[in-house]
């Protein structure tokens, strides 16, 4: 199909775009921008006046429960609501049932999306076998079926052996870890961030030096190994300070951050909300303040939604009973801009955070193109209406996963249409 997309302003961080400029599509891919190419007879013609035209979001932590735990979401309604949150590529953690330990279980992954022809899916092939920490998995067998890097989700590698030897087989064929740092001892039953909050509320306290502690053996061995590691949802100003002090010295290191703890703290988890119970924990303002400005000095490379759908019965319990997780997918753009908004940063900074940046995290393997509008690249954008705002609620949400802290606040941002490989994928009326 042959788009032309008039009007809009196209805000492209990747290539330093930010003006008003029509898109030309054909095939699936960017053939012009500002002028129309000689023989181009548009299928449809999109009116973007007062719309930004973005690249499509690059969402690194998107947990779509399929396979194992389709009660709670699946694939068909977790990409939907990707579409309706301007996503168009989904990374992928390996804690399914079973794990993504096995090549045929990542190719069966792949085929079912493929076969929904929606947003772009990314897996993470597991570490190790079951996520258990003890053996090493066939990464490059993962890597044939489709695995852009290696993950142990939120199951820690409590044998430092193991983990040095699965750096050294990543660091000998250049494939990346993306690690959580926690130190599984000091958060075991842990269910918010240590301080006067969790005191006050009774609730069994993670302390920042779970976070600092792992931190300081992931650097260690990667002096050791020269890995690449990705970091994957750091929480703490501690936490920040030392990948500073990592990336200073040179070491391969990159890390993102949720949605989440750009604006959150634990004093919102109020009388024991347990839509604010969170893998990591909320922490103090200090931390989301060390977060923000993480974002805007370029120490933190992404924004992620940490998009973890959970239903009613494991939600709606007492706070340390609930499970941890939040869904996020439909507020990620919202949130980003919000950060623009809040702490006064440049618009294209806060769309290079959910588009460029964590596109290329994925590296080669991934399309290329992923992330930005160039001529040639693939034709994955969407439509938003920057300053119109929209209520977060149980009925404006499409992922089957409906709890969120933010329920029942208005968002800036509403995308409009998602376009993915040069298809409109989601539209809603204007």
């Amino acid at each position: 199909m042959n788009l032309h997309i008039k009007g809009g302003r196209l805000i492209d961080p990747a290539n330093g775009v930010d003006a008003v400029q029509d898109l030309y599509i054909a095939g699936g891919r960017v053939v012009s921008i500002g002028a129309a190419p000689g023989g181009f007879v548009p299928n449809r013609v999109i009116d973007a006046t007062g719309l930004a035209v973005l690249p499509g979001l690059v969402d690194l932590s998107a947990r779509l429960r399929e396979p194992g735990f389709e009660y709670r979401a699946t694939l068909e309604s977790e990409m939907n609501a990707a579409l309706a949150g301007g996503v168009t590529s989904l990374v992928l953690p390996p804690d399914t049932d079973p794990v993504l330990d096995e090549p045929g279980l990542v190719e069966m992954l792949k085929h079912r999306a493929r076969q929904l022809n929606q947003a772009h899916v990314y897996p993470l092939g597991a570490i190790t076998v079951g996520l258990k920490g003890q053996v090493l998995t066939e990464m490059a067998e993962l890597t044939e079926a489709g695995c852009v890097a290696f993950s142990q989700a939120d199951v820690a590698i409590t044998d430092t052996n193991v983990l040095m030897r699965a750096m050294q087989y990543a660091r000998t064929f250049d494939y990346a870890l993306w690690l959580r740092p926690q130190d599984p001892w000091l958060a075991a039953d842990g269910v918010a961030a240590s301080g006067a909050m969790a005191t006050r509320l009774g609730l069994n306290g993670i302390p920042e030096q779970a976070e600092t502690l792992a931190l300081q053996t992931i650097f260690e061995l990667q002096r050791a190994t020269g890995a690449r590691v990705h970091l994957c949802r750091l929480s703490s100003a501690a936490g920040l300070k030392l990948v500073r002090a990592a990336r200073a010295e040179g070491l391969p290191v990159t890390c993102d951050v949720s949605a989440h703890h750009v604006h959150l703290t634990d004093i919102d988890i109020g009388y024991f909300d347990s839509n604010c119970h969170l893998i990591p924990p909320l922490r103090g303002q200090r931390d989301r303040d060390a977060i923000r400005t993480g974002l805007a000095d370029g120490t933190i490379d992404a924004i992620c939604s940490d998009h973890t759908p959970v239903d009613d019965d494991y939600k709606m319990l007492p706070f340390a009973e609930a499970e941890a997780g939040a869904t996020g997918l439909e507020l990620l753009l919202s949130l980003a801009l919000k950060w623009s908004r809040d702490c006064r940063q440049p618009l294209s900074l806060a769309i290079a955070r959910v588009t460029s940046e964590p596109a290329k995290l994925l590296g080669t393997r991934a399309l290329a193109s992923c992330g930005q509008l160039g001529l040639g690249s693939q034709a994955d954008l969407c439509l938003v209406a920057l300053d119109e705002e929209w209520m977060v609620s149980a009925d404006t949400l499409l992922s089957q996963g409906k709890h969120t802290p933010f329920l029942g606040m208005e968002l800036p941002g509403k995308v409009m249409t998602t376009i993915v490989g040069g298809l409109i994928a989601y539209q809603t009326a204007r």
